[in-house]
């Protein structure tokens, strides 16, 4: 079993931004822990060849189009740099997706509720929460200041491009309903310890609501979709059902609406209960389409680490006056700062639910040679493809960090078996592991934002700040076991012990406790709480009294000394020592 994580222990992070007034009252996001304060930028430049992907179609017409790539970059910057270089004051991100209310609509849609209610609460609520990280800051060209002083230096010292660090690269895919934005927490955490980290918006109709830019050369009528609601600037109360307009507003790019597809004929084919189980034909469809967008996303990269930034820039269509952009689209950003900023070999796979089946299809394919392993966050095993329909198995390392709620799905449980099997059995390092207390959701930026929501209607016990600590650490610790020496030589990434310590049980299941396993009919949905209304006064109490004594914590329902981690699978020590060696020898 895992030890508890040491959550409350305190960390030097970066200057933390200023609490703005409306964060005083509308719900907020939490400060990012790392060492480096976080930029963001959002990017949507067109794919070199747009087309129709999959043969997936419905009237007669092609269902899934690979148009453009957006992405949204999180990465460390330096906002004393910025500033000094005479760039304008940053500003944070927010963190609803432009246009924020016909996004909310695009949530309601989604939840098949009114769009009225939705979107009112999330007005009051949400709406207009900003990000702790600053729009197109600069990237920081500084170490550390923990591994400066080990090296003897000071961060003024550093300047030099010769010094300058460079960053590991994760890229994120994001689950149902998802967007770049909605794991903004995790993913910014990340960037603040040093990572780049790319958090795709898939255009697949896996997401809630997402807008589809297109160059200004591209005709309306050229777009064959069955989904697609193409709009050009010179709709009238049409309420986005014309789908073919030959006029066009002058200075406007064309766009495209994308809402979330549901399975013909099968809408609940993510139900554990759906005797129709997964439509698996959507699904591959749609994880076909997510990896071409990776790779286009990976070659953009590829573009700003060689220098190309200006490129990038000119072709990008989030940018004044286009849908769903905002008005500073990627101005200030030095691209000279990015060239050579980024390590682009073994790249990092993340990603939650269905984003996990992506990782792992990812990890599966033996010709992206730049990948180099993957992280699933409670991923979603009955969506993703199985290994003989691809021909290839994971062998690259894998760590699989699961909600207790997903684990009480059996078949979801035994299918993550199965793809961490497949890991180990070819060699690589792999854990599969639990947070116990966990739902679903506990891994979005969802579970902040609406924590007393979370505990009521899914009965999550663990406090999500504990559980999202838990998580970045993990993942922290597996990437610094997994990524090449050059990659982590001065990393200061948290260390809680989680992994080396994780002692795994003969079978898989042993782990599992079902203290809080919940009915048949509420499985992978929420948690079953005995005694529910003394443990919540309980709780209430210990809360009460710590915060009397000057100390605010996060235990959630769980308890302080609540075991966290349910380890179901882990490498031997020596394991991990001859898979570091082979790395070694290897050049990695």
């Amino acid at each position: 079993m895992a030890p508890k994580a040491d959550t409350q222990a305190p960390r030097r992070s970066a200057v933390k931004p200023h609490t703005t007034l409306r964060e005083r009252f509308l719900h907020k996001l939490p400060h990012y822990t790392g060492p480096y304060n976080v930029g963001y930028m959002d990017i949507e430049v067109p794919a070199r060849d747009p087309r129709p992907v999959s043969n997936l179609k419905r009237n007669g017409k092609p269902v899934l189009r690979l148009d453009t790539v957006l992405m949204g970059i999180y990465y460390p910057c330096d906002l004393h740099e910025h500033l000094q270089a005479g760039g304008d004051k940053p500003h944070r991100v927010d963190w609803m997706p432009r246009p924020r209310i016909a996004t909310a609509k695009g949530y309601a849609k989604f939840l098949n509720i009114p769009a009225a209610p939705v979107t009112a609460y999330l007005a009051c609520t949400s709406l207009f929460t900003k990000l702790p990280a600053f729009r197109n800051a600069k990237i920081a060209d500084y170490w550390p200041e923990e591994t400066l002083k080990d090296r003897g230096q000071h961060p003024q010292q550093t300047g030099e491009p010769s010094s300058r660090p460079k960053f590991p690269v994760i890229i994120f895919s994001h689950g149902l309903g998802g967007s770049r934005l909605c794991y903004s927490s995790i993913c910014g955490e990340l960037a603040s310890f040093g990572f780049v980290v790319v958090a795709m918006e898939h255009r697949d109709g896996s997401g809630a609501r997402t807008y589809v830019s297109l160059p200004g050369n591209v005709e309306a009528a050229e777009i064959e979709s069955s989904t697609a609601e193409i709009h050009t600037g010179n709709e009238e109360n049409d309420d986005g059902k014309n789908k073919r307009v030959s006029r066009r507003r002058a200075g406007f790019n064309p766009y495209y609406v994308m809402d979330y597809i549901l399975p013909k004929d099968n809408a609940q084919d993510t139900s554990p209960h759906n005797p129709r189980g997964v439509d698996h034909t959507l699904r591959s469809a749609q994880i076909e389409l997510r990896l071409e967008e990776i790779k286009e996303a990976f070659y953009v990269l590829g573009l700003i680490n060689s220098g190309y930034g200006d490129d990038i820039a000119r072709m990008n269509l989030r940018r004044k006056g286009n849908i769903g952009s905002s008005s500073q689209g990627l101005s200030g950003v030095r691209w000279e700062d990015w060239e050579d900023r980024m390590f682009l070999d073994h790249v990092t796979a993340m990603g939650h639910s269905f984003g996990g089946a992506t990782t792992v299809q990812l990890c599966r394919n033996s010709s992206l040679t730049w990948l180099g392993q993957g992280v699933v966050l409670d991923g979603w095993g009955q969506g993703t493809p199985p290994p003989d329909a691809s021909g290839e198995t994971v062998k690259k390392p894998l760590i699989s960090i699961s909600s207790e709620a997903f684990m009480h799905w059996k078949e979801n449980f035994e299918s993550i078996v199965g793809i961490c099997e497949e890991a180990r059995d070819s060699g690589a390092l792999c854990w599969m592991m639990t947070i116990a207390g966990s739902t679903h959701l506990v891994m979005t930026d969802f579970a902040v934002l609406y924590r007393r929501w979370m505990t009521i209607l899914t009965k999550s016990m663990v406090h999500p700040l504990r559980a999202f600590y838990v998580t970045v650490a993990a993942s922290l610790e597996f990437l610094s076991l997994t990524l090449p020496a050059e990659q982590t030589k001065y990393n200061v990434w948290i260390d809680e012990g989680l992994l080396l310590s994780a002692k795994a049980p003969v079978e898989p299941g042993e782990a599992m406790r079902s203290d809080h396993a919940p009915d048949h009919k509420w499985v992978a949905v929420k948690l079953k709480i005995r005694n529910e209304l003394w443990t919540r006064l309980r709780a209430w109490a210990k809360r009460s009294w710590r915060r009397i004594r000057g100390r605010r914590e996060h235990s959630g329902l769980l308890g302080q000394n609540a075991e966290e981690m349910w380890t179901h699978m882990s490498p031997t020590a020596e394991e991990v020592a001859r898979c570091t060696r082979q790395a070694s020898v290897a050049g990695r």
